[in-house]
């Protein structure tokens, strides 16, 4: 079967959480729509894939297999601080979206490019590891743990880029969350991820200055690129 391996390429801008579901849920079940008729059809259609950048403002979402104590407010104190709070169909705990953080959502049909999840985490892992070498951070892995972490495996581990995906007929929805000019003291409302004992960061903090979260985009899109061999992105 022929692949598809083109990314269109779509900047939400600051949206809220909920509304960049809807859209990424649509993208995600279009695609499965099409996989299924096409197993009706001699001669079959391409599937698309797609990369949404997004900026969302403060909400906390819950995975499904997350725990509700790993939020430490109530609900109704978090809508005094105008922070939302979703349940989602994501794996993964508890994490934090907000101003200042790099929401990426791939949505690809990885019958397009290889069928196995566990080597597509790693994939957007290793991108992301490799984008921050070009900022001077060492970022790494931590085993049984989906992200990236700075100093892992020393008692000052820090996570800087959360994970969670959703994935249907080797359809992908979800993605991951990089931490860029974000303000950390969110994160307090939280055990982040359900992981005790260990802090997080954000790239701003590291560097000591502002980032640029387009030339962040840049690097990142180009490393996916490299890791997935994407043979062009498409600007929608």
């Amino acid at each position: 079967m022929k692949k598809n391996k083109i990314v269109k390429v779509l900047d939400l801008g600051f949206k809220p959480y909920a509304e960049s579901l809807t859209i990424q849920e649509d993208y995600f079940n279009q695609i499965i729509d099409l996989k299924r008729s096409n197993r009706n059809k001699e001669r079959q259609d391409l599937t698309d894939n797609y990369l949404l950048w997004v900026e969302h403002p403060p909400v906390f979402t819950l995975g499904k297999s997350g725990k509700i104590e790993h939020l430490l407010v109530d609900q109704a104190a978090l809508e005094q601080k105008g922070i939302q709070f979703f349940k989602t169909n994501r794996g993964g705990d508890i994490t934090f979206h907000g101003p200042g953080q790099l929401v990426a959502y791939p949505i690809f049909d990885l019958d397009n490019f290889f069928t196995d999840i566990h080597k597509y985490l790693r994939f957007l892992e290793e991108a992301i590891i490799k984008t921050l070498e070009e900022f001077g951070l060492s970022a790494t892995r931590s085993p049984g743990e989906t992200g990236v972490w700075l100093d892992e495996g020393t008692p000052f581990a820090r996570k800087i880029c959360a994970m969670g995906v959703r994935a249907s007929r080797w359809v992908t929805m979800h993605g991951l969350a990089l931490n860029l000019n974000t303000d950390l003291s969110y994160f307090d409302h939280i055990v982040p991820c359900g992981i005790q004992g260990k802090g997080v960061t954000s790239l701003a903090k590291e560097l000591g200055k502002p980032v640029d979260a387009e030339s962040v985009k840049e690097k990142l899109k180009l490393h996916l690129g490299s890791l997935f061999e994407i043979e062009e992105f498409q600007i929608n």
